[in-house]
């Protein structure tokens, strides 16, 4: 089944969720203190996936040109506006907005290179091995992102299961369109991409920044886009220099 590690995901997410729903005699000192390297921890992963790019002109102009859509399209106050819903339906609560554990939950838990090489994985060999390891940290992130930020992290299972299943089902066309050479260009430069977003995360959630992160994610489609352009070119140049 080849949607079967993006269920675990999703339903490790939930289950982490309810569990931190609970966690509630530790102090404010605490989770704060526990906050704060999570954060730290986001911060360093998202530094490891940043530097792993291999043209990082394609990152900066990804980012560049996907932030200018993001503000244009204002996918910020649009996700908020979903946690505000959200928020309307299960009513207020002592932890903290739901927009906001809703918004952070859902950037962490889908930017990321394992959502996509999970995905691709489920969907070209059916083995789900690398979603099922980021359903464990997923679910082990959700119990302390919920004792901190509230009931808002449980709904970002949603868009997480929506995500990773287009790119399983896509995946399972996919290897008849692109090749391998290709794919890994992709996975190489949109995991760049999205790891200095996953840096905004951290340096959001230590309060150090202020950045529109969600307005950033159209970068990810134009990432896409610049590495098809990129090998397109080369490819041209290649038979160029072969006729001469």
């Amino acid at each position: 089944m080849s949607l079967l590690g993006t269920i675990v995901n999703g339903i490790a997410i939930v289950a982490g969720s309810f569990l931190g729903l609970f966690w509630t005699r530790i102090p404010d000192r605490f989770k704060d203190t526990i906050l704060q390297a999570m954060a730290l921890a986001v911060t360093i992963l998202g530094i490891g996936m940043g530097l792993k790019s291999e043209q990082f002109l394609i990152v900066i102009a990804s980012l560049a040109v996907g932030g200018a859509l993001g503000e244009w399209w204002n996918l910020e106050e649009k996700l908020n506006a979903v946690g505000k819903w959200l928020e309307t339906k299960v009513g207020k609560q002592d932890k903290g907005s739901v927009a906001t554990g809703f918004v952070t939950a859902t950037l962490v838990f889908v930017v990321g290179a394992m959502s996509i090489v999970g995905a691709l994985d489920s969907g070209l060999r059916q083995q789900h091995d690398v979603l099922y390891t980021k359903a464990l940290i997923d679910g082990f992130c959700a119990i302390l992102f919920t004792s901190t930020l509230g009931i808002g992290v449980m709904f970002s299972a949603i868009p997480v299961v929506l995500y990773q299943g287009v790119i399983v089902l896509l995946a399972t066309q996919i290897d008849r369109f692109v090749p391998q050479e290709l794919m890994d260009a992709l996975i190489v430069e949109i995991t760049g991409t999205g790891g200095i977003m996953i840096v905004a995360i951290g340096l959001n959630l230590l309060g150090i920044a202020k950045i529109r992160v969600a307005n950033l994610l159209p970068g990810l489609l134009v990432a896409t886009l610049l590495v098809f352009i990129v090998e397109k070119w080369v490819n041209i140049l290649s038979f160029s220099q072969g006729l001469l």
